[in-house]
């Protein structure tokens, strides 16, 4: 299987490890050590051996922080994670923190008096480092750039991935990298610049038409380049993941080691090129000390790998075809079961079965978040051996999954209510599902960013007085990461929408110790033509890409209004039309009672 069951985290090592880590503080003689969950290419997912924070503490979220001081230590979670770090974490010797309400800087300046607080500068970003030095400037307590102290304690820390790369058919990527590298390189010759630092796997994945096994269930490439106005690209890529690249790549492309990387900036001419909330400090430090002068933009390939071109979204529109045949095979299995014999585990196992016997599921696009009763209330759930559960008559199952295929990245959540639901149930379903078509539903000028719409998602809960803590929408790459940026659909969210990207519309609801609710489908931007009364011209929407049944058990018909209900009868009897031809005949009459009309 690509999903494992092992307890990953360790809090029972907290206070020795952290004890071992204050050692060496003093021995580098800093008053504090910064330790975050990226890795030094700033990767929402990381390797074994960069997991520094889950290690150390044994939270392990995909995003926070941990502060230790000589006295104390903390560990920052988002509302994502606000129950489960406290179940992971040993809160005799770590103290958790609801971030970014508070920040690591405002926390640090609170119980630190002054001194010294110790950093990676390859895991630090400049934006991140430049943000934290205005924080602790008011008390005098100063940034100081150091050798990795867990790495000097983590004596069994597993070896850097070292998996092969290998070219991306220019049938599915619909544009070639010397297409790509031109375009991005016009731009700088225009903005009089010289150069470029892509430090982003994914961004570099993408344009250069490669694909990597370096990170689960992420097909990126650990390595970094520098692409220059001229079109030419340094590609720092280890000797040993080359093999499989002979003969993609043209004269334009020079290969150097990694361990090169840092030389060839020291050499580099003209403006350079970076986006400080990506480029590591360490290589920033190179740039400032070699009086390079420097420009701070956007990362060049973000944009543009958000907006997939027309190969790319029909090919997308394939494997969430093919994806949703094989959830279908799978929820009709599930209807079938004798719930009371299934455990979280169970779940997990018969979805990548169904996934895998495609025969063209390359990895899982993330590990599957199968809860069940209280489980599912934790958002970001991971069923282990030790969390396992029977599922129960009476509880809601929420199962948040994806597959990585060559033609396409999915992301679908269902909740399904297992056995008879309660009335509390099924109005904060129905409220989640209004959240989900309010947003599919939407048409919107051009200039509308993800903080604009966002609070559609939630409306129908705030009426409520309820609401959830993460965003209600991502975005996803293109047989790459299944959390991409720009794009989202968030309060936080300034970049508009452009025709192409994709992104997610999962809005939920989650009870503490009782249940957790999310319906999450998959949504593409796309052109709206202007109407007979139109004044404002073409417009924007979302264009719908998965196609799986919502479970009609749990909505309260009589709650939804009539455009809200004619789209729930539409989707279905598009999920009909589009599948039924597809599905065996056990799976056809199942699909077939799972989207009649309500």
């Amino acid at each position: 299987m690509f999903q494992s069951f092992e307890q990953t985290s360790s809090p029972e090592f907290g206070a020795s490890r952290l004890e071992a880590l204050r050692q060496e503080m003093r021995a580098a003689q800093v008053d504090g050590f910064w330790i975050p969950r990226a890795d030094r290419f700033q990767g929402e997912y990381v390797a074994a051996c960069d997991s520094r924070l889950a290690w150390l503490t044994g939270f392990t979220g995909s995003a926070g922080h941990c502060v230790a001081l000589h006295d104390q230590a903390a560990v920052f979670a988002d509302g994502r994670y606000k129950v489960q770090v406290r179940d992971q974490i040993d809160q005799e010797v770590f103290t958790a923190v609801d971030w970014p309400a508070t920040s690591v800087g405002a926390w640090v300046t609170q119980n630190l008096d002054k001194g010294t607080l110790g950093f990676d500068p390859w895991l630090h970003t400049v934006e991140q480092i430049n943000t934290m030095e205005k924080a602790l400037a008011p008390k005098g307590i100063a940034l100081c750039p150091c050798d990795n102290l867990i790495d000097r304690i983590w004596h069994d820390q597993p070896a850097p991935p070292n998996g092969a790369a290998r070219p991306y058919p220019l049938d599915l990527a619909g544009q070639s990298y010397q297409d790509k590298c031109a375009h991005i390189a016009q731009s700088l010759k225009e903005a009089g610049h010289a150069s470029v630092i892509i430090s982003m796997p994914d961004s570099l994945c993408w344009l250069l038409n490669i694909r990597g096994q370096d990170v689960a269930h992420n097909p990126i490439v650990h390595a970094t380049c520098i692409l220059h106005s001229d079109s030419t690209v340094d590609l720092f890529l280890a000797p040993e993941k080359r093999a499989k690249l002979e003969g993609h790549f043209d004269e334009s492309i020079r290969l150097h080691a990694p361990s090169a990387y840092l030389d060839v900036v020291a050499g580099l001419t003209g403006t350079v090129q970076f986006d400080a909330n990506d480029l590591p400090w360490a290589v920033w430090s190179v740039l400032r000390d070699n009086k390079i002068d420097t420009a701070k933009e956007a990362d060049p390939c973000s944009l543009l790998k958000a907006c997939k071109n027309n190969v790319e979204l029909a090919h997308a529109k394939v494997a969430h075809q093919r994806d949703a045949v094989a959830m279908c095979e799978y929820l009709a299995w599930l209807s079938r079961q004798d719930h009371s014999k299934l455990t979280e585990i169970d779940v997990v196992t018969a979805l990548e079965a169904q996934r895998r016997a495609t025969n063209s599921l390359v990895d899982i696009s993330f590990e599957t978040i199968a809860g069940s009763g209280p489980n599912a209330a934790l958002p970001h759930y991971r069923v282990t051996q030790d969390t396992n559960r029977p599922l129960k008559d009476g509880e809601v199952l929420l199962i948040d999954s994806g597959g990585q295929y060559e033609d396409g990245t999915t992301d679908i959540t269902r909740t399904l209510g297992i056995g008879a639901q309660p009335d509390e149930v099924k109005r904060a379903f129905t409220r989640v599902l209004q959240g989900v078509i309010a947003i599919s539903r939407l048409v919107f000028p051009r200039g509308i960013s993800g903080r604009d719409i966002d609070a559609f998602a939630r409306m129908a809960l705030w009426q409520a007085q309820q609401d959830f803590d993460h965003g209600t929408g991502h975005g996803v790459g293109q047989f790459l990461s299944v959390h991409e940026g720009p794009q989202r659909i968030s309060r936080m969210s300034t970049v508009p929408f452009k025709e192409g990207m994709i992104l997610s519309n999962e809005p939920g609801f989650y009870k503490e110790g009782a249940f957790g609710i999310r319906i999450e489908n998959l949504i593409a931007v796309t052109l709206k033509p202007a109407g007979p009364e139109a004044s404002h011209g073409d417009m924007l929407g979302f264009e719908t890409l998965t196609y799986v049944p919502i479970d009609s058990s749990l909505i309260v018909a009589e709650m939804l209004n009539s455009h809200e209900r004619e789209w729930i009868n539409t989707y279905h009897q598009a999920c009909w039309d589009r599948l039924n031809a597809s599905v065996s005949a056990d799976c056809a009459a199942w699909l077939k009672e799972a989207t009649r009309p309500i």
